[in-house]
């Protein structure tokens, strides 16, 4: 019987400690069983590398848009720049894009002002916004909440590491949550416990590779393979089997990035 199809939803394939063994990279995850590689950007100027690549791998899709560090860079990205970026077939997704009061490398109003524009286009284009947020959960859930009720969007929050009172109120706003290899770090207990909480029909897994890699492969540069590693931590964690998750996982996928095509 074949094994469950096995998604990676967030890796940065493009990113220095990837790039320069891309094919390999590509490979060694394959012969995991990953399946499938939602490939994100994080500035304008990837987006014809990594639009590029998923043209030429079957099992690769892109997304287009500006991560919060670089929203000082792109403050006058207009809409349209973005919006016209989506009409590839390969974009499957905005962003990443969001807040991020942690590093603070870019003005706030500015990244909020940006968040709010690739909202804008994943509301009108129906492409899923992938969100990052990090010490930014008043206002990343204040935002949200305004701009839902200017109209439905499909989004999720990648790498989730916030509080489960965060996580609560973004499900309860009809978000999907996806969960990286942190999840898998001994001092990560709450994440942990409410990594039990997450509705099945509501949860990803993710590398965020080339950082972030899970036990045991801590300190290695993370690739796209060890989704396999937080797959079955999580499946674990929750009291189900690695090919229920990973068939419920990648279901998830392709039920929100409804662009993209399911492996045969």
């Amino acid at each position: 019987m074949a094994s469950a199809p096995l998604i990676d939803s967030h890796c940065h394939l493009n990113y220095e400690g990837l790039v320069e063994r891309q094919q390999d990279v590509l490979a060694n995850a394959r012969a995991a069983g990953v399946t499938g590689f939602l490939n994100i950007s994080t500035r304008e100027r990837e987006w014809r590398d990594i639009v590029g690549l998923a043209e030429q791998e079957s099992d690769v899709w892109a997304t287009v848009g500006i991560h919060p560090h670089e929203a000082d860079k792109h403050a006058d990205l207009g809409r349209q720049v973005l919006r016209d970026a989506t009409d590839n077939p390969r974009v499957i997704g905005i962003g990443e894009s969001g807040l991020d009061y942690y590093y603070d490398k870019s003005d706030r109003q500015v990244q909020r002002d940006l968040f709010r524009m690739h909202i804008g286009v994943a509301r009108e284009t129906g492409l899923p916004i992938v969100i990052h947020t990090r010490d930014a959960e008043e206002d990343t859930v204040a935002i949200l909440r305004e701009e839902m009720e200017e109209g439905a969007f499909p989004a999720l929050i990648h790498c989730f590491t916030a509080s489960a009172a965060f996580g609560r109120a973004v499900l309860d706003l009809g978000l999907t949550i996806s969960l990286s290899g942190i999840v898998t770090f001994k001092n990560a207990r709450e994440l942990q416990e409410f990594a039990k909480e997450v509705p099945g029909d509501r949860l990803l897994v993710e590398t965020d590779s080339p950082f972030l890699a899970p036990v045991p492969h801590r300190g290695k540069t993370c690739e796209p393979a060890f989704v396999r590693n937080t797959l079955e931590f999580v499946a674990d964690l929750r009291g189900e089997t690695s090919e229920d998750l990973a068939a419920g996982t990648s279901r998830n996928f392709f039920n929100l990035f409804t662009k993209a095509k399911a492996p045969a």
